[in-house]
């Protein structure tokens, strides 16, 4: 028998995109980027917005859902960090899975991963426009986030290190937004701050009204819910490592850090808002939390204060999501799971047909959410609503895998450990199946369960397309051998 030697992709973990140079990718992110972009990643516009529901709900103990959230992310990005230290590359997880767990799953997770990002663009893109046109109404909606999404392309088209630069002011600014908030509002909460009226209360509005846990225990979980998606995005530095000159180094430095990163600013600044606000007050739904908190103490002209800081977010989200979709295309054209275009780069270094393919799809899912908000767009959010979720289990299973592996092969690359290892990981796959399965209960039109029955469908029907690919790249195969 002769064969001719099929073309199949190279194995994701040992011997592509393990450097930039490698991969044509270029090593244009500084460590003051990977360090904002790793701070920026878990600071999200959902903390500024979406925190008076969880408040709402949970009452002072939405400290408690924050917490175990916060503590399930710091496990996931250190299983997370364990892989990527051994084996930098722009395809991350997608790439662990699929040597970890088969081709199969690296090619559903990555597409999965770029759909997630595609739609959060439409939705960021359309909740910068609303402020932006609340500020200048000449220009229209559509017309602002048309801009948005045409300004932030160019700059991810230009070089990786402007996509970092940018970054890095847009992380800057929410870091140092949420430093002052704490700052100032711990004055407040011990009657500090010069100029303030508002009583000295300390931590008394914790307990005062109706306990800290005012609507029972159960509320906890449902505050699970409410603030598990604003931890998104937390994974992003994992894949910008593979664009700097020491990827192994950021990446062992970004997961150490994640820590007191989530401690700081989740924590802290929840619990500056639930000390100075009694957690029933009308004004955390009415105008949010922190514009509630702000006003709360005198500082003028907090709302417009508070949409600037939250503008901030939305392009950096925009920015970040907008590279982290073409680095996952990118790395799916690698592998030969996605158009061969995707994998090549310009003369920067850029991946020009990843970016356009992404940005392209998010043009179109923003008109969806201009012409067909309540039908086809909310069926994308639905559909996409739950596949954070099972990038966290595919990140554990394929540590589960991936640890023994580097174990036998490369015990040097293991320079960041999972912490009990396979206890911890084992526990954090029952805690992400819990959330899964409490989400089920949540029956509200565009709630949990709704979520997640859309992104298991859309789940499965991406693994019965990436097996049945499997299989007929199997038959082409054995249609290449022929008699000798």
């Amino acid at each position: 028998m002769t064969t001719r030697p099929p073309v199949s992709a190279p194995d994701p973990v040992t011997t592509t995109e393990s450097t930039s140079e490698r991969s044509g990718l270029q090593a244009g992110l500084r460590s003051r980027h990977l360090s904002m972009i790793a701070i920026g990643g878990v600071i999200g516009a959902g903390l500024f917005v979406g925190s008076g529901s969880g408040i709402a709900a949970a009452g002072p103990g939405i400290l408690v859902s924050y917490l175990l959230v916060g503590i399930l992310v710091v496990l996931v990005m250190r299983m997370l960090g364990e892989m990527a230290a051994a084996n930098p590359t722009s395809g991350s997880f997608s790439a662990y899975a699929d040597r970890a767990l088969g081709r199969w799953a690296g090619f559903t997770i990555g597409w999965l991963y770029w759909f997630f990002w595609v739609v959060v663009l439409a939705v960021e893109a359309t909740a910068g426009a609303k402020i932006l046109a609340g500020w200048i109404p000449a220009v229209p909606q559509w017309g602002w986030a048309l801009i948005v999404m045409v300004v932030l392309t160019a700059t991810n088209l230009a070089s990786v290190s402007s996509y970092g630069e940018f970054e890095f002011w847009f992380a800057g600014i929410k870091v140092v937004a949420i430093a002052a908030f704490i700052v100032i509002g711990g004055l407040a909460i011990f009657g500090l701050l010069p100029g303030s009226d508002h009583p000295a209360s300390g931590f008394s509005n914790l307990t005062a009204h109706g306990g800290f846990l005012p609507n029972g225990p159960g509320a906890i979980l449902t505050g699970i819910l409410m603030v598990v998606f604003s931890f998104m995005g937390s994974e992003i530095v994992t894949l910008a490592a593979g664009e700097t000159a020491d990827p192994r180094g950021a990446v062992t430095k970004a997961t150490n850090s994640v820590i007191w990163r989530i401690a700081v600013f989740y924590l802290g600044s929840i619990l500056v808002v639930v000390s100075l606000l009694r957690w029933d007050d009308p004004a955390i739904l009415k105008d949010g939390s922190y514009v509630a908190a702000l006003d709360s103490i005198g500082i003028p002209h907090a709302g417009q204060i508070m949409n600037a800081i939250v503008l901030t977010s939305v392009l950096s989200c925009l920015n970040s999501g907008l590279y982290t979709a073409s680095r996952m295309a990118f790395s799916l054209g690698r592998r030969n799971d996605a158009p061969a275009s995707f994998a090549r780069t310009t003369g920067r270094g850029v991946p020009q047909a990843a970016i356009l393919a992404s940005v392209v799809f998010g043009f179109i899912a923003v008109g969806f959410n201009y012409l067909w908000p309540d039908t086809v767009f909310q069926f994308l959010l639905n559909s996409s609503g739950a596949i954070a979720l099972f990038v966290w289990l595919v990140i554990c299973f394929s540590q589960l895998r991936m640890r023994k592996t580097l174990q036998r092969e490369s015990p040097e690359k293991l320079v960041v450990r999972m912490w009990l290892y396979p206890y911890l990981t084992w526990l954090t796959i029952a805690m992400i199946t819990f959330v899964l399965g409490y989400m089920l209960t949540d029956t509200a039109e565009g709630g949990g369960r709704d979520q997640v029955v859309l992104s298991t469908l859309v789940a499965a029907g991406v693994v019965a397309f990436a097996l049945v690919r499997a299989r007929l790249a199997r038959k082409v195969r054995q249609d290449d051998v022929v008699p000798s």
